[in-house]
C-alpha cells in the first residue's frame, strides 16, 4: 500500500508532554481526538514521542516499553487506538541511543521494525542523535526504510535528522514518507518566522509520498509545555498560531498537533479543524507554492504565496512577517492570468466569505504577525 500521497496529519506527545508521558494519556488523547472533531477534520495518527522504553533492551535484544509508564505494554495502547479508528506511531532513533538517552536502532533497525509490526505500529518517528561518527547517515535511513517496507506491516517513515547531510539530495530515494529539513521548532513567533524562512527554497524537494516536515505544530500551546526549552515567554498569540497554520499549510508540511488536545480552546479548534485551511494542505496534486515579496519592500515584511490547485483555483496567501502593518500586493500577471479579459474570484479562507471578483491585482493591508488566505478561482470577463 502506498502511504502518504498527502501531508500526514496527526497528534505528537513532545511539543506538550516531553518525557512526561504514559498509557492514560494516549487513550485519553484518542478519545480526545474523536470527540473534538479532529479525527472527522482528517487528523489520524497519535504518535508517542522519546522516553516511552526502559533504558536497556532485554536479553534478545528488544526494546522494552516502561512498565511504570505503559504497564499494559505498547500493543494494547496500540490497540486501543486502532479501536478509535486511528492509528499509532511510536519513536526511535537512527543512533546509538535516543535524543533522550534511551536506547536507539543502530545496528537493531531490522529487530525493531520487526517490534513495532508485531506491536501493531503504524507510523514511525525516526530521530539523528548519537549517530557514530563513523556511520553514514543516508545509508542508516535507507537500512530502516528498507527494514519497515519489509517488516509486514504498513509503516509510515517519519524521517528526522534536522536536514543534516544534504537531507534534500537523498531523502526521497531512502524510502521515507517525510522528512525534517530544519531545526526544531519552539512556542514563539521567532522560531515560527525563523522555520518558515530557512524553508523557501527547500519546498521544491518535497511532493507526494515524501513531504518536508516543517516540525510539528505549537498551535494552541500558549506556552504550556512540560519542556521548559520549548516553551518560550508565555508561547504565542492566537493570530500567530493562525499565521502559523496557514504557512504550515501552504508549505505542504505535515500537520502534527503538539498541543494537549484534551483541553483545546475554541480558538485552537477553530485553527486545527478549519476545513478551509485543511484543503489547501490536503490537495490532490500537493504543488508547491511559489514565493513572492513586495517589490520595494526592505526584508521580513510582506511575503506572498501562491500555487495551483487540483480544479484549476489556486490557494494565495499574504504573510507579514513584521512587528508593525504592513501592506502587500499580488499582480495576476505574475500568477499567469492575463492582463485583460480575465479576473479572478476570491474567498477568505478565515472569514469564510467570499471578496467578489478582482482584475490585475489585489492588496491587503495585514497587523504584525498576521496573514490572509485566500482561495483564487479564474472567470472570464
Amino acid at each position: 500500500m502506498a502511504l502518504a500521497a498527502k501531508p500526514p496529519l496527526g497528534w505528537n506527545t513532545w511539543n506538550t508532554f516531553s518525557h512526561e508521558i504514559n498509557e492514560d494519556l494516549i487513550k485519553e488523547s484518542a478519545d480526545a481526538m474523536v470527540a473534538s472533531g479532529l479525527k472527522d477534520a482528517g487528523y489520524e495518527y497519535i504518535v508517542i514521542d522519546d522516553c516511552w522504553s526502559l533504558r536497556e533492551r532485554d536479553e534478545n535484544g528488544h526494546l522494552v516499553p516502561d512498565p511504570e509508564k505503559f504497564p499494559s505494554g505498547i500493543k494494547a495502547v496500540a490497540d486501543y487506538v486502532h479501536s478509535k479508528g486511528l492509528k499509532f506511531g511510536i519513536y526511535s532513533c537512527v543512533g546509538t541511543h535516543t535524543c533522550a538517552g534511551y536506547p536507539g536502532s543502530y545496528d537493531y533497525e531490522f529487530i525493531d521494525a520487526e517490534t513495532f509490526a508485531e506491536w501493531g505500529v503504524d507510523y514511525l518517528k525516526y530521530d539523528y542523535c548519537f549517530k557514530p561518527r563513523s556511520a553514514d547517515g543516508p545509508t542508516l535511513y535507507r537500512r530502516m526504510a528498507m527494514a519497515l517496507r519489509n517488516c509486514g506491516r504498513d509503516i509510515l517513515f517519519s524521517a528526522c535528522n534536522w536536514g543534516e547531510d544534504n537531507t534534500t539530495e537523498w531523502i526521497r530515494s531512502s524510502g521515507a514518507h517525510m522528512y525534517r529539513s530544519g531545526s526544531d521548532i519552539l512556542d514563539s513567533w521567532q522560531s515560527i518566522k525563523t522555520i518558515a524562512a530557512s524553508q523557501m527554497d527547500m519546498e521544491k524537494f518535497s511532493g507526494p509520498y515524501c513531504h518536508n516536515d516543517l516540525d510539528m505544530l505549537v498551535v494552541g500551546m500558549y506556552g504550556k509545555s512540560h519542556n521548559g526549552t520549548i516553551a518560550v515567554n508565555g508561547g504565542c498569540t492566537t493570530e500567530e498560531y493562525r499565521t502559523h497554520f496557514s504557512l504550515w499549510a501552504m508549505m505542504n508540511s505535515p500537520l502534527m498537533i503538539g498541543c494537549d488536545i484534551r483541553n483545546m480552546t475554541e480558538e485552537t479548534k477553530d485553527i486545527l479543524m478549519n476545513k478551509d485551511i485543511l484543503a489547501i494542505n490536503q490537495d490532490t496534486e500537493v504543488r508547491t507554492p511559489c514565493w513572492r515579496k513586495e517589490w520595494d519592500a526592505v526584508p521580513e515584511t510582506v511575503m506572498l504565496m501562491f500555487k495551483p490547485l487540483e480544479n484549476g483555483d489556486y490557494a494565495m496567501g499574504f504573510f507579514n512577517f513584521y512587528d508593525d502593518d504592513c501592506g502587500g500586493r499580488i499582480h495576476f500577471a505574475d500568477m499567469g492570468l492575463p492582463t485583460h479579459g480575465y479576473g479572478l474570484r476570491l474567498y477568505d479562507l478565515w472569514e469564510h466569505k467570499d471578496l467578489g471578483v478582482f482584475t490585475d491585482r489585489y492588496h491587503v493591508v495585514l497587523k504584525g504577525h498576521h496573514c490572509k488566505m485566500l482561495r483564487a478561482s479564474v472567470v472570464k470577463l
